[in-house]
Formats: structure tokens, C-alpha cells, sequence
């Protein structure tokens, strides 16, 4: 067989296959795989290494954090592992946190919240009560617009009748 037998296409594809595959001694192809490097296994242990340069300690057993934010929202961890550092004021907190709405947690908040907060629980009141309010608004607002649909106005109806003083008693 000479050089001249191949299809210079179907060469130029298995070589470009080929080139990505090393054949090794067993002829099987090792394919060059490149691991990423875990990223936040390092930002772990750099983390670790500053707290403990704070000399950071367990704040022992917690069962619920709650972080108040912007609005209603409440950024809550429940049974938290936590730590504190208090002469930097430092404090770690691991563990999941879930978003949620003030009203879901608003029974068992209460006791958590200091003075200086339930001025803040107060508007958070009054905003969801606005908020209600304009949602309950714009509800019946369509209702009543839905409504004026379906009855006729009879205004027009109703005033030659009383031009002619005619009485609805005396028609009976």
C-alpha cells in the first residue's frame, strides 16, 4: 500500500482525534484530564488561620442565629456552630442560612429582639400592613371595576320620571 491509497481527509480527522489521545503501552488511550483545585477548601483554611490568630473561641451550644437585614428579611441559621473572639469582636457562624420573611419567624423572635430593634419591628409592621392594605385595595379595585361591567347604569331612565312628578305609589 502506498502513501497515495489514504484520502488526505479522512486523514487530517484522525490525526486531529489523535493528537488530544496518548496511546501507552497497552494501546489505550490516557486522556489528559486537569483537576480544578478546590477553591474553597483554601479560603477555609486561610479563614481558619485568621481566627486563630484571634485566639477565637466556642461560644458554646446555639440553637438559632438570626441576622436582621434590609426590609423583612431575615437571614436564619438554625443550630449554628459558633464561635466569638470577644475582645476583637469577632464572632464566626457556620452552618446553613436560609432566607425568610419576619411574619415566618415572628412568634418565637420576639424575645431575641432588644429595645432598640422593636422601633424597627414596628415599621416592619406597618410596611406589611401597608403592603396588605394596597394588595387588598388593588384586589377589590378589580372586583368593583369588574362589576360596573356587568350593571347597566339606568341614571337616565329614572330622571323623566321624576320631571314629571310622577310618583312610583301613585302608578300602583
Amino acid at each position: 500500500m502506498a502513501s497515495s491509497d489514504f484520502d488526505p481527509e479522512a486523514l487530517k480527522k484522525l490525526q486531529a482525534r489523535t493528537q488530544q489521545l496518548k496511546i501507552g503501552g497497552a494501546k489505550q488511550p490516557i486522556r489528559r484530564k486537569v483537576a480544578p483545585k478546590p477553591v474553597a477548601a483554601l479560603d477555609d483554611k486561610k479563614l481558619q488561620a485568621q481566627l486563630k490568630k484571634l485566639n477565637i473561641q466556642s461560644a458554646g451550644t446555639v440553637e438559632e442565629v438570626n441576622m436582621f437585614t434590609n426590609g423583612t428579611a431575615v437571614l436564619n441559621f438554625q443550630r449554628p456552630t459558633v464561635h466569638a473572639a470577644a475582645g476583637s469582636n469577632v464572632y464566626a457562624i457556620y452552618g446553613r442560612g436560609m432566607h425568610k420573611d419576619l411574619a415566618e419567624l415572628m412568634p418565637n423572635v420576639l424575645n431575641q429582639l432588644g429595645p432598640d430593634t422593636m422601633a424597627q419591628l414596628k415599621r416592619f409592621a406597618e410596611q406589611y400592613q401597608a403592603s396588605q392594605a394596597a394588595q387588598a385595595g388593588g384586589a377589590e379595585g378589580e372586583n368593583k371595576e369588574a362589576d360596573d361591567d356587568e350593571v347597566p347604569e339606568l341614571v337616565e331612565a329614572a330622571a323623566p320620571a321624576e320631571q314629571e312628578g310622577v310618583k312610583l305609589e301613585d302608578i300602583n
